[in-house]
């Protein structure tokens, strides 16, 4: 069986260039940030559309209608979030938590490659043993999904959720260490599929939850609202 190695492998050729498996895998984030970008794109401007900030046509001051546009989005947000079930809003705290730590430990970890620190950021060890950032993720995700069970307090599911999403974020980043039992983070089997296609269901399901979130939102922001001062 092969040994786990506690060390992390540092290839000079990897360092010195981009192989295709990490094209691919920048190229997946990309898609994913575009995707993040396009949405809260779209979602502002329906707002600007629908809202009441002047159109750019409408407008002598742009800037102004602008800023008025976004906080009307980010009210649109807060509202169809308050206004949507307990079960939705910990599911989503879940998955968009699982997303942001998945992409920050990998961008993280790709940034101490080479060199001893990154900002505050830098390898964990224990004497000479090196602590891969499963070892806490396993842990945050023990805790909070052991709280989450025994409590009965519904304030703090919601926390809890974003604490068990970011256990499962730094776990399943080196889900690949743990099925091969030896450290292949930066090779071609370390970047398995199952790590890209689980990050990417869960953000699909973020944006769709979100989604769900906002149509609410304009419902009680836009459609009341403007049936509220109507009725005046």
């Amino acid at each position: 069986m092969s040994r786990l190695y506690l060390r992390r492998r540092r290839d000079p050729g990897i360092l010195r260039g981009w192989g295709p498996a990490e094209r691919r895998t920048l190229g997946i984030g990309l898609i994913a940030g575009i995707a993040i970008s396009a949405a809260v794109a779209l979602e502002y401007g329906r707002v600007w559309r629908r809202g009441s900030a002047p159109l750019p046509r409408d407008s002598d001051d742009l800037l102004l209608a602008a800023e008025e546009a976004a906080a009307e989005t980010a009210l649109v947000a807060a509202a169809g979030y308050a206004d949507v079930s307990p079960s939705e809003k910990i599911l989503f705290n879940l998955l968009a938590s699982f997303v942001a730590t998945f992409a920050l430990a990998r961008g993280i970890t790709y940034s101490l490659r080479g060199r001893a620190t990154f900002g505050p950021f830098r390898d964990f060890r224990v004497g000479r043993r090196h602590i891969h950032h499963f070892v806490p993720g396993i842990a945050l995700a023990l805790a909070s999904g052991t709280a989450a069970m025994v409590t009965r307090r519904e304030e703090l599911e919601r926390p809890l959720a974003v604490a068990f999403g970011a256990g499962m974020g730094l776990t399943l980043d080196e889900s690949a260490l743990l099925l091969e039992l030896e450290d292949v983070y930066w090779t071609p089997e370390g970047l398995l599929s199952v790590q890209i296609t689980m990050a990417t269901m869960a953000l699909l399901a973020a944006l769709a939850l979100g989604l769900r979130f906002l149509r609410r939102g304009e419902r009680i922001v836009l459609e009341e609202g403007s049936t509220s001062s109507t009725g005046r």
